[in-house]
């Protein structure tokens, strides 16, 4: 039950980096700035060059993505840019600069940028198509003029990287969707494709279903202008529109390198200015009041779920029922520190050097033991949709009241509805705002921290 990553490494942010560092380092060059030039000139372009790309969504590009639109984006992008730079060079009255300097710095920074992102285009439809690299395997659920030929663009653009499997008729068969179902396990489909016109909404509610529960991707077909009225992403292969049923902001290149950023900057900081000296101390006390290790490790499912060891320091005694019972108040399990670590939440903070590892953020869906999310899975409906995202030390369902021991059916289902909320909100001001809440709780004191 995976689902395939969806870039390449660390590809997003080397292209990120890679474009700033050529504004930057041209300018430099070619304009001969002293270091407190640099600097200002550095900082201001840099932003404005961010700030920008969000805007006109120049990196809003994907393996179906045309040549045309790239270039439609990066001439957006550089015109606008261009109007910054002379805007702040006449502002900032520093620079005695002429316009052909500058117009050669522009020249230069475009087409280096822009060959950069060509070439990574071109090489990754080249690795896709001779090397079977980056693939996305793909099953289409119904069968007419639509579908085949959604069918024939994936047979013939190979560069874009996906592998047709099979296409479930509608036509004549009872259980074609079980079928699909099925199939789209055993063969680790990734993404499922569905022509509106052959399902019902019951069905279409039923694919929506398995695909949330399974972490699959999900898209459809349009086959008469109603559904354009539905608040839903419409994408071309080609000349078909295609329709995505769920946004998830974090799958966005540009935020997963603003949020992995200040997850890293956040999570550094910690260490080295509150764990480099708390842990030798919590140490010392988890010692002398009982045997064990210091850190507690566990199993958990994280992104895609994917199983990674979570880091905690131990609160309670080692006991065999620590993977599969909830702590409860009064624990006779849970010792003296282990009491006092846990209600102030400091037992958590060695989960920062998961974050820094990358198996974890700072806010997402709490993790939960392997035992428990197994249990679950079969149990609550969408519960498989909070591994579309990394896990998190804290997170919307903690700081809303839905901590800590699940108590009932409703506690876990709530918890769901908020980590579904928060994955589909995403912003870097929610996290932040999340982050505070936590710190404000973690002073106040929260009941269900026992």
């Amino acid at each position: 039950m995976t689902r395939r990553w969806r870039y390449i490494g660390y590809l997003r942010p080397i292209i990120y980096t890679f474009d700033i560092s050529v504004i930057c380092l041209v300018a430099i060059r070619l304009l001969e700035l002293d270091i407190i030039e640099s600097v200002y000139f550095c900082i201001f372009h840099a932003l404005a060059w961010v700030i920008l790309s969000l805007k006109t969504n120049y990196y809003e590009v994907y393996r179906f993505t045309k040549i045309s639109r790239i270039l439609s984006l990066a001439f957006e992008q550089f015109f606008i840019f261009s109007l910054l730079v002379f805007f702040y060079l006449t502002i900032y009255k520093g620079f005695d600069l002429e316009v052909v300097e500058i117009f050669k710095l522009l020249i230069l920074s475009y087409i280096t940028i822009l060959g950069f992102k060509l070439s990574v285009n071109f090489l990754l439809k080249r690795y896709r198509k001779f090397y079977n690299g980056n693939l996305r395997k793909t099953i289409i659920i119904g069968d007419n003029l639509r579908t085949h030929q959604l069918k024939s663009f994936f047979n013939q653009n190979p560069e874009f990287g996906y592998k047709f499997l099979k296409m479930f008729c509608t036509k004549g068969k009872d259980d074609y969707l079980e079928q699909s179902f099925k199939y789209v396990i055993e063969n680790g489909v990734d993404e499922i494709y569905c022509s509106m016109a052959e399902l019902t909404q019951e069905q279409i509610n039923t694919v929506v279903n398995f695909a949330d529960n399974n972490l699959r991707v999900l898209k459809f077909l349009p086959d008469t202008k109603d559904i354009y009225a539905k608040q839903l992403k419409v994408d071309y292969y080609g000349y078909l529109p295609i329709l995505s049923l769920r946004q998830i902001p974090i799958e966005e290149p540009f935020n997963q390198f603003i949020k992995r950023s200040f997850d890293f900057i956040f999570s550094l900081l910690v260490v080295v200015i509150i764990l480099s000296w708390l842990t030798p101390l919590v140490a010392i006390l988890i010692k002398l009041e009982s045997k064990g290790p210091v850190f507690f490790k566990q199993k958990r499912n994280g992104l895609n779920y994917r199983e990674f060891v979570c880091f905690k320091f131990r609160s309670m005694r080692p006991n065999t029922e620590v993977e599969t019972e909830w702590v409860k108040p009064s624990d006779d399990r849970v010792t003296k520190i282990g009491k006092f670590i846990r209600k102030t939440s400091i037992d958590e903070l060695p989960q920062f050097y998961n974050v820094l590892l990358g198996d974890m953020s700072v806010v997402g869906p709490r993790p939960h033991p392997v035992s428990h999310t197994e249990m679950f899975v079969g149990k609550i409906d969408k519960f498989m949709v909070r591994h579309f995202v990394k896990p998190g030390i804290t997170g919307l369902a903690q700081v809303s009241g839905y901590r800590g021991e699940i108590e009932t059916d409703k506690d876990i289902i709530n918890r769901v509805k908020y980590d579904i909320f928060y994955l589909e909100n995403w912003s870097v001001f929610l996290d932040i705002k999340i982050v505070l809440m936590t710190i404000f709780n973690a002073f106040k004191g929260d009941k269900k921290a026992y």
